[in-house]
């Protein structure tokens, strides 16, 4: 890869960073089929669903089709962020309202020791992933660029249709990435530049937000690229 004319300043490295990350992803990305997309290797996975036959108890979504999503928690990875919002003042009550969890399981998360026990979080399957980002990255934008007040869970119309799928993503993906790079210095160091109501952004510098962003999208496309290997590889006969 090379460097020549690559920018230095803040916006720019991360803005290069989420390009890189999607050229690579829309490769990974292509030929998904629709029953790959919905794909379910173990029982018990998240996915999209009909409403009415999801069982999540939090499933959303305006449509006929919901994302399933599970009771409300702080996962074990999230543990060194919970003690960092704590010691940079937020309090315990804001903190629980952020996570939609109580204050006692605010409290049991600061008062741990020691390593975290890994979660059992639940498999999902590509159209889960997609359909997170997808609602990620359209929530983001209502609540940072747009007027700021339509509900986050009912801005992405889910589709069992893979194609459908990603040209809807790609979309609001763009849109997004159009309006950042407009972002000034100003706007980076701007505590509460974004309003999006589930998390911390409110609370935290838009170059904060921003390279959470970055560290969303990349992960959930490395992990649906493991899935694509495996939906190749699931026929192999072993050695």
């Amino acid at each position: 890869m090379g460097t020549e004319g690559a920018r230095t300043d803040r916006l720019g490295l991360l803005l290069d960073q989420f390009d890189h990350a999607r050229e690579m992803a829309q490769v990974r990305l292509a030929g998904l089929s629709d029953e790959e997309y919905l794909w379910e290797p173990v029982p018990g996975c998240w996915s999209i669903r009909r409403r009415g036959v999801a069982v999540t108890p939090r499933a959303f979504g305006p449509g006929e089709w919901v994302l399933d999503l599970g009771a409300a928690d702080i996962p074990a990875h999230e543990y060194a962020e919970v003690a960092r919002q704590a010691a940079g003042g937020m309090t315990v009550a804001k903190i629980a309202d952020d996570w939609g969890v109580s204050v006692g399981r605010v409290e049991q998360v600061l008062s741990h020791t020691g390593v975290p026990e890994p979660d059992a979080a639940p498999v999902t399957t590509i159209a889960w992933r997609l359909g997170h980002l997808h609602s990620c990255f359209a929530g983001g934008w209502e609540w940072t660029f747009g007027e700021r007040r339509e509900d986050p869970k009912l801005l992405v119309d889910f589709t069992p249709c893979a194609a459908l799928a990603l040209e809807r993503f790609w979309a609001v993906v763009d849109c997004w990435r159009g309006s950042v790079a407009a972002v000034t210095d100003e706007e980076l160091d701007r505590v509460g530049f974004s309003q999006y109501p589930y998390g911390s952004d409110p609370d935290d510098r838009y170059v904060e937000v921003l390279s959470g962003t970055n560290l969303e999208f990349i992960h959930h496309m490395a992990e649906i690229a493991l899935l694509r290997d495996l939906w190749g590889a699931r026929f192999t006969a072993r050695g």
